[in-house]
């Protein structure tokens, strides 16, 4: 009897053992990666709920939009020529435009408005005076060629003329603007993404502050929205007009562009769910218990501790706060 007591005694304590063992190998599954890190799975429910998600929300918030810009012309007053400001660019090969303009739209005014006049006048004399035989053919044909080498010179300027408006335009300026401008007045460039350009309007109002008067602020208002999109940094230049009375902004200057954004209905999600990756900003959604989406998304500005975002996700949406971080290791492979 004592010998089945231990017998079964020692079957017991070999079956723990081996449930002990069992226990001990529980088997870790990774969760999967899919799409370049987009889309994130775990293979279990207590997992994928350690990471806390709260709903997009939308409120009434003020945002600014902010970029870096820059005093790329001043206008001053002319001391040669009372009738022709001077404008001063940032840019010499900007300046080198201007100049040749002006001096192209002098030759066009002069050939178009004198010497071909001039010519014609010639032409027609020279044909009058070979009716009475006062002429001969070969005067009629001189007159004739020089009205065509005039007409030829007239439209070689207006093509000329044409690629240094072009090279202003791209610069950000108007040409016929820069003519008429009065003194005085400053214009700033300040490069937007072209995701933003929805955002602004031609004729509104801006504030600006230079890093050489960093407590003061200076208003401005837009002027321009450029017509091309840069292929590289896919930026558009804004052309901002600054009063500049007491002549402080001066060409060259470096600053910073604040666009105020109507308050209205914007959507917004905590800080702490915002994670940037070389310069780009993302967020991740749960799709279901156990996915999650990596989701790029275009910024604003911190209001009472959420980030307004303009782009990359709808209402109502769950999105992760508390693990963002560990989403981020996951989906970029860090």
């Amino acid at each position: 009897m004592q010998k089945q007591i231990v017998f079964l005694c020692l079957v017991f304590l070999v079956a723990c053992g081996k449930k002990e063992n069992q226990s001990a190998h529980v088997q870790v599954i990774k969760p999967k990666v899919t799409d370049n890190g987009q889309f994130i799975q775990f293979s279990d429910k207590k997992t994928a709920d350690f990471f806390e998600v709260v709903p997009v929300a939308s409120s009434e918030l003020y945002a600014n939009l902010i970029a870096p810009a820059r005093v790329s012309a001043t206008v001053i007053p002319s001391q040669e020529n009372a009738n022709q400001n001077l404008v001063l660019f940032d840019n010499p090969e900007l300046t080198s435009s201007y100049t040749q303009l002006l001096q192209h739209l002098a030759n066009i005014n002069q050939i178009q408005n004198v010497t071909i006049k001039q010519r014609k006048i010639e032409l027609d004399r020279a044909k009058d005076l070979q009716q009475h035989g006062a002429a001969s053919g070969r005067e009629v044909l001189e007159a004739q060629t020089a009205l065509a080498l005039e007409e030829t010179n007239l439209i070689n300027e207006k093509a000329a003329n044409l690629e240094h408006e072009a090279k202003l335009k791209l610069g950000g300026f108007d040409p016929d603007g820069l003519r008429n401008a009065q003194a005085r007045t400053v214009w700033s460039l300040c490069d937007l993404p072209e995701n933003q350009l929805s955002k602004v309007n031609v004729g509104n109002i801006c504030q600006l502050t230079f890093n050489s008067f960093p407590n003061e602020n200076f208003t401005g208002k837009i002027e321009n929205i450029g017509d091309v999109v840069d292929f590289t940094t896919r930026m558009v230049k804004v052309r901002i007009v600054v009063t500049n009375p007491n002549g402080k902004l001066k060409a060259g200057m470096f600053g910073t562009a604040k666009f105020g954004l109507d308050q209205g209905k914007f959507l917004g999600v905590p800080k702490e769910s915002v994670t940037t990756v070389l310069g780009k900003d993302y967020v991740f959604i749960k799709k279901s218990d156990l996915e999650f989406e990596r989701r790029l998304v275009s910024t604003g500005q911190q209001a009472d501790g959420n980030i307004i975002i303009f782009e990359g996700v709808t209402i109502d949406e769950k999105v992760v706060v508390k693990g963002a971080m560990q989403l981020k290791g996951l989906s970029f492979g860090y």
